[in-house]
């Protein structure tokens, strides 16, 4: 009996088996750890300006029209756009309506996802839940080759401007908050030493006026120079030689445009006309894109042909020029009439200015 109590203890431990989920404590030390290894990126995120360009893409998408699934109501919508503004993807799990995922893992074949674990948040923690393919949303931007199931969001297409914007607003950040602004040293002629203590107190606590106050030999070490004590000598910065204003505005610009959104939207001077041009950019070349991207997902997923309007909400037209077309087409429909045209001769003339189907440009 010893001796089996004692091959017992000799025997080596059984290895213990854990499993984290992807949005546990132990995933949020791994992520952590490999930032910090990796270096920052995407910190550009805390920035107003990605938030005032992630606002854009989730209040315009929240504003779509969306015909033939009423699951993508305003609300989700607006969710898919801060997702895809931020992260590139995201992901809804499919039930009696959709709900968001935090995380998620996935297993493919030649490259097409066939199955999620996912998980979703709620109040009392997380829930990991494992699903098909078909059962989930997954809408995915700026996917490569290498990975074509998963997303890039515009900040990681654009790491390095990124990255400039962070810390030059840092930097700014660091020197309003901790250079000597608006502090002045004053040269005063030399007087009693309690005298000289009364008046630097005084100045003490004044932000932005003299902060140093020291006499006009001490200045000069006991030379008394003639010339000095004329001018106090400023302490502030001169932050114009680093050009951090043009720098800012460039990032700043760079960053816009890697969300689709005009820089000149956020000129001082901009007007209507450079506004709807702003608004037509960002719904035609960035936002009506993805919304056919997630259409077509959604037709595929919830059994039925989904349409998705971002441009008319959004008004992302010139009214004046469709309202002068419109008058043009009717005044040219007339003479046609007048001139006793066919409608067959009528749409061929169309067609030859792309304003008839069959043109080969749809």
């Amino acid at each position: 009996m010893f001796a089996k109590l004692f091959n017992r203890a000799k025997a080596e431990p059984v290895p213990e088996k854990r499993s984290a989920m992807v949005s546990g404590y132990t995933a949020e030390i791994i992520g952590a750890r490999e930032s910090y290894i990796a270096g920052r990126s995407g910190i550009a995120e805390l920035t107003a300006t990605v938030q005032t360009c992630v606002t854009l893409w989730e209040s315009a998408l929240s504003l779509a029209d969306v015909t033939g699934a009423p699951m993508l109501d305003r609300r989700t919508m607006a969710l898919i756009g801060r997702s895809a503004a931020l992260r590139g993807e995201a992901l809804f799990l499919i039930r009696d309506r959709l709900v968001p995922c935090a995380d998620w893992d996935l297993s493919t074949r030649e490259g097409i996802p066939r199955a999620y674990r996912v998980s979703v948040s709620d109040v009392s923690g997380p829930r990991s839940e494992t699903v098909l393919a078909a059962e989930v949303l997954h809408l995915r931007i700026g996917a490569d080759t290498v990975a074509p199931w998963s997303g890039t969001s515009p900040l990681r297409r654009a790491a390095l401007t990124a990255s400039l914007l962070n810390e030059v607003e840092t930097a700014l950040r660091d020197t309003y908050r901790d250079a000597p602004i608006g502090s002045k040293i004053a040269h005063v002629p030399e007087g009693s030493s309690d005298d000289m203590a009364t008046m630097r107190t005084s100045f003490r606590g004044r932000r932005g006026s003299t902060l140093i106050i020291e006499g006009t030999a001490q200045a000069v070490a006991a030379g008394m120079h003639p010339n000095m004590g004329r001018a106090p000598d400023d302490l502030t910065p001169d932050l114009s030689k680093a050009m951090t204003a043009e720098t800012l505005e460039a990032a700043r610009g760079a960053i816009c445009a890697a969300f689709g959104v005009l820089p000149a939207l956020f000129s001082p001077a901009a007007q209507g006309p450079l506004v709807r041009e702003a608004q037509r950019h960002l719904a035609g070349w960035m936002l009506q894109p993805l919304a056919e991207v997630l259409a077509e997902e959604a037709s595929a997923k919830l059994g039925g042909a989904v349409v998705i309007d971002v441009g008319r909400p959004l008004q992302a037209f010139d009214a004046g020029g469709r309202a002068r077309a419109l008058s043009a087409l009717i005044e040219a429909m007339g003479r046609a009439k007048e001139l006793g045209l066919s409608p067959a001769e009528i749409g061929a003339a169309f067609t030859s200015v792309n304003w008839g189907g069959g043109d080969g440009l749809a």
